[in-house]
């Protein structure tokens, strides 16, 4: 037999015995939980809210331009027909329009209509299918109509061109 004795261990006795280390902290584990949770769904919130607020500012601001572009392109439509540039006006046609009449059946067809005194461009729905915007004429002899105005897009340019007026 050998001298050398395997070593035992010995087992702590039961309940109650203190371990040969200290036992790590449970007081405010909860609290920094909660707390890092917190501050977790506050960040993705701002995130989040903060795309939002993004995509809604975004819309809004191509809304206003693509309005801003429709007032202007309509506009130089209605202010050529106003002071009777009918060559002008043709030109503000998209190619459909330009197609379905020349330059001069179009300016006998409009000038058949009474003179426009003023106009004011309405707005397009941001969910509109077909680009159609509303025109409030007022014409020279104090009548007043709400006309239709079909548009089109150059896809060169980005200017919207009239295709009909319809009203």
């Amino acid at each position: 037999m050998s001298d050398h004795a395997a070593p035992t261990r010995e087992v702590p006795a039961g309940p109650g015995v203190v371990p040969p280390f200290p036992a790590p902290p449970t007081e405010g584990r909860s609290v920094r939980l909660w707390a890092g949770l917190g501050i977790g769904a506050l960040v993705a919130l701002l995130c989040c809210g903060g795309g939002t607020v993004a995509a809604v500012g975004l819309v809004a601001s191509s809304q206003a331009a693509i309005q801003e572009r429709l007032d202007a392109n309509v506009g130089d439509y209605f202010d050529a027909v106003r002071d009777e540039r009918w060559g002008e006006a043709y030109g503000l046609l998209c190619d459909e329009a330009q197609d379905a009449e020349s330059p001069a059946e179009f300016a006998a067809r409009v000038a058949e209509d009474a003179p426009i005194r003023s106009y004011e461009v309405g707005s397009i729905p941001l969910t509109a299918e077909e680009l159609m915007v509303p025109v409030e004429v007022v014409r020279a002899d104090g009548t007043t109509a709400t006309l239709d105005v079909r548009l089109d897009q150059d896809p060169s340019t980005g200017d919207f061109l009239v295709c009909g007026v319809e009203g």
